[in-house]
């Protein structure tokens, strides 16, 4: 059991800290001094994620902290809701860790959304391509090549071996913050066991659970080697972007930042305009078919966000 606030010297003091783990709306948060504290937002119109820098109370009728204030989000990455409406899913990262596996079969959509978010947030992404002793077939390989002709970098590894995974702590800057994100089953958490064995557990026991959910669905923040940090974050079916975020052009794909300037008029949108050289790389061959299919899928989506919103919220 915790031990009350009251004899931490916290009954009435207001204390900056981070946020190192969520679980609904609860939360631990760390503070200057190395303790972990448990907390909750105070009003239900404050969204706090897993890497922020918040400001808290105490609050003595419950023997909780209350994070009254987010810091300024040096960077973060958003989702769009159902509505249309942007939400932070992690915050404050340097580099965003794409997480996909032979199996389950991956959704290569969700990894193209995932890495148009980071684009459009200027985080770099980094694809890793975990349970490599399962072997990497020539479709999977040939879409590994694309991407890193576009410019992304990728890991190899396996979290049952440890084959590859130091060279996975190595692709993170020292000092950097990174988050996990991917489909559900790609073992993202098997990684940070890996990294960090027996970690998960002790970080899990701080979190209090919240009846009918599992743990699986907190994000949590680890201390790695180096002043590095690592987030692992709940697995996905599927990931749309903050369409506020994404670039009216391009919505992140940087193949399609690169061709744009080949297009007869400035606002082509790269779907059925004449003259269009994203259209026509993808034709050719030069620009991988199933990115351009990517891109008009999001493209679609964002339009249909959009229409969600309502007319008083479209920009």
């Amino acid at each position: 059991m915790s031990e009350p606030l009251e004899a931490r010297g916290l009954q009435a003091t207001a204390l900056q800290a981070r946020v190192v783990a969520t679980f609904g709306r609860h939360m631990t948060v760390r503070d200057a001094h190395g303790r972990l504290l448990r907390a909750r937002p105070f009003g239900r119109s404050l969204t706090v994620v897993c890497g922020d820098e918040v400001r808290c109370r105490a609050d003595p009728h419950h023997d909780e902290l209350h994070v009254v204030e987010v810091l300024p989000r040096r960077t973060a990455l958003y989702r769009a809701n159902l509505r249309g409406r942007s939400e932070p899913v992690v915050a404050n990262l340097d580099s965003l860790l794409v997480v996909l596996a032979p199996l389950p079969a991956p959704d290569l959509f969700v990894v193209d959304r995932y890495l148009a978010a980071a684009t459009s947030a200027h985080i770099e992404a980094t694809l890793v391509v975990n349970k490599e002793e399962l072997g990497i077939d020539a479709a999977l390989a040939a879409e590994l090549a694309a991407y890193a002709a576009a410019g992304y970098a990728s890991v190899r590894c396996s979290a049952q071996t440890g084959a590859g995974t130091a060279g996975l702590l190595e692709a993170l800057p020292r000092g950097s913050v990174a988050a996990l994100v991917g489909q559900s089953g790609v073992g993202k958490s098997s990684l940070v066991a890996r990294l960090l064995p027996g970690e998960q557990v002790a970080i899990g026991a701080l979190v209090r659970e919240e009846e009918g959910r599992h743990t699986t669905t907190a994000s949590r923040l680890f201390d790695l080697p180096g002043e590095r940090a690592l987030i692992d974050s709940p697995g996905v079916r599927d990931f749309a972007p903050a369409i506020d975020s994404l670039d009216e052009r391009s919505l992140g794909f940087v193949e399609v930042e690169r061709l744009a300037p080949g297009c007869r008029f400035l606002d082509c949108r790269h779907l059925r305009e004449p003259g269009c050289a994203v259209r026509a790389a993808a034709e050719a061959g030069t620009f991988l078919p199933r990115r351009y299919e990517s891109y008009r899928r999001l493209r679609r989506l964002r339009e249909e966000l959009s229409a969600a919103r309502g007319p008083e919220r479209r920009r």
